[in-house]
């Protein structure tokens, strides 16, 4: 596994040795990252997360984090991605929330391009393309 030196791997997360995890990312301790997976840098990774495989992850995303809903009280809900993603600079991708499933999924081989925002609760076939800050509102 390569781990820049400024990168921080909670204790927990299950990251393969394949991975390579750039410099400033930050992978939280309910992460599980699939085989080949690549975060290029300042990537946060957060919460109830399951990453599929080769997925690459540009500068600047968050995924898995709070939903940005008032109504959220930190339960534990989850966020869970596929394979083959391309998720471009500035993306996030919020988890879910317990009034709307509690999970927040995207499919397998998908283009999100910058500063996408797929929403708490939102699901996101596969073979998809968002374009340019396209933004899911969440359930």
């Amino acid at each position: 596994m390569s781990v820049h030196p400024s990168a921080i791997v909670a204790p927990g997360a299950v990251v393969p040795e394949s991975c390579s995890i750039g410099p400033f990312c930050t992978i939280g301790p309910e992460v599980m990252l699939g085989e080949n997976c690549k975060l290029i840098s300042h990537v946060v990774l957060d919460g109830r997360t399951r990453i599929g495989a080769r997925n690459v992850f540009h500068p600047f995303c968050s995924i898995g984090v709070a939903p940005q809903d008032l109504k959220y009280g930190g339960e534990p809900t989850e966020t869970e991605i596929g394979d083959d993603n391309t998720i471009r600079e500035s993306v996030t991708i919020s988890r879910g929330t317990v009034k709307g499933g509690g999970v927040t999924r995207l499919g397998s081989n998908c283009l999100l391009m910058t500063c996408v925002h797929i929403g708490h609760d939102s699901h996101v076939g596969s073979h998809c393309i968002l374009a340019n800050a396209a933004t899911l509102a969440g359930m």
